[in-house]
């Protein structure tokens, strides 16, 4: 249920240039014929860190009753992010490319559904559950072995399986922090992109859970009687760029105290629609900025117990000017992150 990457897909995407170097012509690729676990033992001995993981889906968001798009995120990022200069300032070896998990299946009979019609919307939502156990199947190997996944496109509905993953791995729910003006705790109503982080707080493998950016005109009441009932938190986008109560830095010194509580695993998720005029699922005009989103992912990824990124709703398709100014977009937003969170983990300090 994984479709590693192959030399003859980077040579698809990376458009080489004499005397310059590829970032994708140096990263590291897994052997087609090696044991997953031992690929992964592999990657570690030798000094890797980093694994990149793909999630071309949009059954999640279809699932929320929302629309299509997100199954283009790791495309868009594949095509930027393979294609950046290579030199000194990146360790190429401590990562790993490793390939995409395989849901194409699952994604063409979600093609087929409409999600107006109510019976055929409860099948996007077993779908979406059928997807929830191969995410957690092929993530966890990678946290077992002590390596640290960036999870990358298909909606926030994977954030379900990803701290289902940890939690087990870790053996103890997962402490979160979610940039994202929602919430993401809808009712248990059947499994769907709006749910993932409710899903996972009733099964026991949330944490402490903070929202940074929130909207609060963006969240059903219920939504926010429901994280108030699980003793999470948030800091909305109210407080930070309207109100201004507390600057961003102060903000996302709060979160970082949050996730800091206790001993638990920290998990760093980012819906991209909490960027502004970011193409997304949800596209959304007064988000915050790419710059800040940066300052999240690297800030977080310098906690040593921040075990994964994972960035979710990139919808090229959702651009306004058309599919190759969203690919062009949602690549270059995605490999700022991905970079963020790699120098992050460059500088985390040894844990205790």
């Amino acid at each position: 249920m994984l479709k590693r990457f192959t030399r003859n897909e980077l040579a698809e995407y990376c458009i080489l240039r004499s005397n310059e170097t590829r970032l994708g012509q140096q990263l590291q690729l897994p052997d087609p014929d090696m044991p997953y676990a031992d690929l992964l033992a592999a990657h570690k001995a030798a000094g890797g860190q980093i694994v990149l993981m793909g999630i071309a889906e949009s059954i999640g968001p279809r699932a929320n009753m929302g629309q299509s798009g997100a199954e283009l995120g790791w495309q868009a990022f594949l095509q930027r992010f393979l294609n950046l200069q290579h030199n000194d300032s990146l360790l190429t070896q401590r990562i790993l490319l490793l390939g995409q998990i395989d849901c194409d299946d699952l994604q063409q009979k979600a093609a087929t559904l409409d999600n107006q019609n109510p019976q055929q919307l409860a099948q996007l939502r077993q779908l979406c559950t059928e997807l929830d156990s191969r995410v957690k199947t092929q993530v966890a190997p990678v946290l077992a072995a002590g390596l640290y996944p960036v999870i990358i496109g298909g909606g926030h509905n994977n954030a379900f399986p990803l701290l289902h993953a940890l939690a087990e791995v870790s053996g103890q729910p997962v402490n979160c922090a979610n940039l994202d003006p929602h919430a993401d705790f809808r009712p248990l109503e059947g499994r769907h992109s709006g749910n993932g982080f409710s899903y996972a707080s009733k099964a026991g493998y949330l944490g402490h859970y903070t929202v940074l950016g929130l909207d609060q005109h963006k969240n059903s009441a219920t939504s926010l009687a429901m994280l108030h009932q699980a003793q999470a938190d948030y800091i909305s986008y109210q407080q930070i760029a309207i109100k201004q109560q507390l600057s961003y830095q102060q903000a996302l010194d709060q979160v970082i105290e949050q996730c800091c509580q206790g001993l638990a695993d920290i998990a760093i998720e980012l819906d991209t629609d909490s960027i502004q005029a970011m193409p997304a699922s949800a596209i959304n005009y007064s988000g915050l900025s790419v710059e800040q989103a940066g300052q999240f992912v690297f800030q977080l990824a310098r906690l040593p117990r921040a075990r994964y990124l994972h960035l979710a709703e990139a919808a090229p398709a959702c651009h306004p000017a058309g599919l190759a100014a969203g690919l062009t977009q949602c690549g270059q937003v995605l490999a700022v992150l991905v970079l963020a969170f790699i120098e992050g983990k460059a500088q985390q300090p040894p844990e205790i």
